[in-house]
């Protein structure tokens, strides 16, 4: 019988219904290698095959929803057909491995990279910097094509081979910027109350349900604080993600930090954001994943054995170290 003091890195857990091998998790990491058209290549399918070995799922970097929401020049996207086809050589040089593979899906909204957006948009018009610009509030028409562009990327996901959907919510893109109060000013249905901010999210998972059913697994990396009076908290984010779990609208939370605004934390050492991931954890009945400089066995198993998280992702040492995954681990050739 498995107890939570006898978890490991090693015990196999499910998110959504679908059975992982192990808890390690690979975060999705930019590459910067798409093409100029958003097209994954060559260099993605060797990237995520080569570090696929042993691990229990590898989560793709940020995937455009909208030619109009790239975060970089050279970002990947899923927003036509082709790019779907594209990425389907990537999801199966991973399951050659017999690893599953989760989709990012994203939309910068007013963080859009500036030389390939057409029209910079946000929840309202408030600038992330001044490189950025200042962005055009969107209407609800737009908001509700919006919504459309990500069920559409679901139904793509699904014809790309991919095994879930990761929606970011995080790191100051468009759905986090319609979550904070910071940056969501509106007095509409789509602001105002926590209700109000967490509608865009509720109704892009509700879309992306449309397509994928109740049994794919759909997961959300959220950023747990704003790292500013007045933002987003983890108590808050928790109170947000709670109503969507129980409705079956999502499976697990991925707890990242910061990027609404350029503020920096203070102090960034192993674990920093695990004690948000902790306090989000005690109010939800589905997984929850920890990331942020946990790189060793040892601390990772304590995470999980002690219940701070259910699963830790790691992102730069694979990113220096294609084995890394291996060796935390501790497989053998």
């Amino acid at each position: 019988m498995i107890t939570a003091k006898s978890l490991t890195l090693d015990t196999p857990f499910t998110i959504g219904g679908k059975e992982f091998r192990n808890r390690l998790i690979m975060a999705p990491m930019q590459q910067y290698k798409g093409s100029p058209e958003g097209y994954a290549t060559e260099h993605h399918i060797q990237h995520y095959a080569r570090r696929a070995k042993g691990i229990g799922m590898v989560i793709v970097e940020s995937t455009a929803v909208s030619d109009n929401g790239r975060l970089w020049p050279n970002d990947i996207g899923i927003y036509s057909d082709r790019h779907a086809d594209a990425l389907k050589r990537v999801t199966d040089a991973v399951h050659a491995q017999d690893t599953p593979i989760f989709v990012q899906l994203s939309h910068g909204g007013r963080k859009s990279a500036p030389n390939v957006t057409k029209r910079l948009i946000a929840p309202s018009a408030i600038a992330y910097d001044d490189s950025y610009g200042k962005p055009a509030e969107l209407t609800v028409s737009e908001i509700e094509a919006l919504i459309e562009n990500y069920r559409m990327a679901a139904r793509r996901s699904i014809k790309a081979g991919f095994d879930g959907i990761e929606v970011h919510a995080a790191h100051g893109f468009l759905i986090h910027q319609f979550l904070s109060p910071i940056s969501n000013h509106r007095s509409d249905a789509y602001g105002g109350s926590r209700l109000g901010r967490m509608k865009f999210l509720k109704d892009v998972l509700a879309a992306i349900r449309s397509e994928t059913g109740r049994h794919y697994p759909v997961i959300v990396r959220i950023s747990s604080t704003d790292y500013i009076e007045g933002g987003l908290n983890p108590q808050e984010l928790a109170m947000m993600l709670k109503p969507l779990a129980e409705d079956g609208l999502l499976d697990a939370v991925d707890v990242s930090s910061g990027g609404l605004l350029p503020i920096q934390p203070d102090d960034i050492h192993p674990g920093y954001q695990l004690p948000d991931a902790a306090v989000i954890k005690q109010h939800l009945q589905i997984p929850v994943i920890a990331v942020g400089k946990i790189y060793t066995r040892s601390f990772a198993d304590r995470i999980i054995r002690d219940g701070l998280a259910d699963a830790v992702a790691i992102g730069r040492p694979l990113l220096e170290d294609p084995d890394f995954a291996q060796k935390m681990i501790g497989l053998k050739e």
